[in-house]
């Protein structure tokens, strides 16, 4: 796992680290030191910690003016024991929100499973931005755990679409296809 980076090819576009609104704005990060760890096997340095100790990610791409965010995950998600979906609300979701971003892009590609918990947070999540227009989708989410996102029901507030090839995309383009299918679903 220690080889899995997040997605780079957006770095000179867009650096969460370098961005006054965003939630890891001045944050450093060693190429070296590995001390973030899933299942016990280390992670990338590049990944950020937000308080869930099992899932971990990186805000790829941000932009105020379209009001839209692309978030990479890694890990666990795990909200029957460790809420992580209350952690992301609380900690990043919640900072995103005043500065205008409701529209989310979350790859889950690598987020080896998951196990349901309340749908509270995942709801509050959805009516703090449908007023805007706004809307969450989670692009690639292995077979396993976009069924038991199913089973709980989840996929009313989350969209999950899959074999999405979002890295053959600058991020304007793959809002562009998302926010169109969005558009057309939500029809």
């Amino acid at each position: 796992m220690h080889e899995i980076e997040p997605f780079y090819n957006w770095r000179h576009l867009y650096a969460a680290e370098e961005d006054e609104f965003s939630p890891f704005y001045g944050r450093e990060y060693s190429e070296f030191e590995f001390s973030n760890t899933v299942y016990n096997y280390y992670i990338h340095p590049q990944w950020d910690y937000f308080g869930a100790p099992n899932l971990y990610m990186k805000m790829l791409f941000v932009d105020y003016e379209f009001n839209y965010a692309i978030i990479e995950l890694i890990g666990e998600w795990n909200d029957a024991i460790e809420d992580n979906i209350m952690t992301l609300k609380r900690e990043i979701i919640d900072a995103m929100i005043p500065q205008g971003i409701y529209k989310y892009i979350l790859i889950c590609e690598n987020v080896l499973n998951f196990h349901s918990g309340d749908s509270d947070y995942y709801e509050e999540w959805w009516e703090d931005i449908r007023d805007e227009g706004g809307w969450i989708v989670a692009l690639n989410m292995p077979e396993q755990t976009r069924q038991e996102f199913k089973h709980a029901h989840l996929d009313h507030y989350i969209h999950l679409a899959e074999d999405a090839k979002w890295r053959t995309f600058q991020p304007q383009h793959l809002f562009n296809v998302i926010d169109n299918w969005m558009l057309r679903r939500l029809e």
